[in-house]
Order: structure tokens, then sequence, then C-alpha cells
């Protein structure tokens, strides 16, 4: 797997649940955003979005968000605004009855928060024009000003916190 999605195998892929049973089909998929031609990467994008971001969270999906920004960081990924796209679905999602999944893949998505600095400041970011940059400039909005029932209230970020 390379540097990229390397630490994927210390994830317990089979204990964990996604919207139509076990998670460990996550790392192929992950693998194919990575490195999938332009169909393959869009198919599992879609799939990924289904599995774990909507409607509700779940168990994988925590799990998966540090991968999401490995991916959304990285030149290579053909569609990294798409990654950064999910990772807006995902913060905006939810799951009412597992208010600790939800809990943790937002925390998840904030955390990459200086990712999303980086990524909404990055003038190469900007070609195709208005498609990384604008993606995350759009997370890092939304990450600011999340709130939800299920997250503690966090303190608004200094300006120059990355």
């Amino acid at each position: 797997m390379g540097t990229v999605l390397g630490a994927m195998r210390n994830v317990r892929w089979h204990e964990l649940q996604h919207a139509y049973g076990s998670a460990s089909q996550v790392p192929g998929v992950l693998s194919r955003i990575a490195w999938g031609d332009a169909p393959s990467s869009d198919e599992a994008l879609n799939d990924l979005e289904r599995w774990i971001g909507t409607p509700p969270v779940f168990d994988s999906t925590a799990a998966t968000v540090p991968f999401l920004w490995e991916l959304a960081a990285t030149d290579t990924v053909r569609d990294r605004a798409g990654v950064l796209d999910l990772l807006s679905t995902i913060l905006a999602a939810g799951n009412p009855e597992h208010p600790a999944w939800t809990r943790a893949a937002h925390e998840a998505v904030a955390e990459g928060r200086g990712t999303a600095v980086r990524l909404a400041a990055d003038d190469a970011a900007a070609s195709p024009p208005g498609t990384v940059r604008a993606a995350a400039t759009r997370l890092l909005a939304a990450i600011d000003g999340h709130t939800c029932p299920a997250c503690p209230a966090r303190p608004a970020p200094s300006p120059d916190a990355a």
C-alpha cells in the first residue's frame, strides 16, 4: 500500500460496521479512491459515501475519516474535492441511536482542520478553478460553525490556528 493509507492495516475493519454490513471492504474502497482510474475512483467514492456517511454515521465512519484526510492532502488523488465533500457530509450526518459514533466521526473531521486550512490557502489547489480549494473552504466553514446535540461546544479557533 505504500506510505499513503499504510496505517489502514492497523484498523480492525472486520469488527466495524457500515450501512450494509461489515466494514471489511473499506480499505479496498479507500485504495480505489487513492489509485483507481476515473470510473473506479468515482464509484469507490460514491460507495463510501453510501456506506459510512449518509444518512447516519456508523462505528466505521470515525475510523475512516483520518484516511479521507490523508487522501484529501495527497496531490495524486484524482477527486480530492470529492473527498473533502464527503468529509462535509460526515460532519453534517449523525446517528441519533448512537451519539458516541456521531461525536467520534465529527471529532475526527474536526481534527483535520489544519489540512483544510492548508488546502483552502493553497493556490495550486485552485486548479482546476474552484475545486479542491473551494471544497476545503466550504469544509473549513462547516467545521468552524459545527454544532450538534452529540458534540460538546468547542471554542472558536483562533484566526491563525492550523
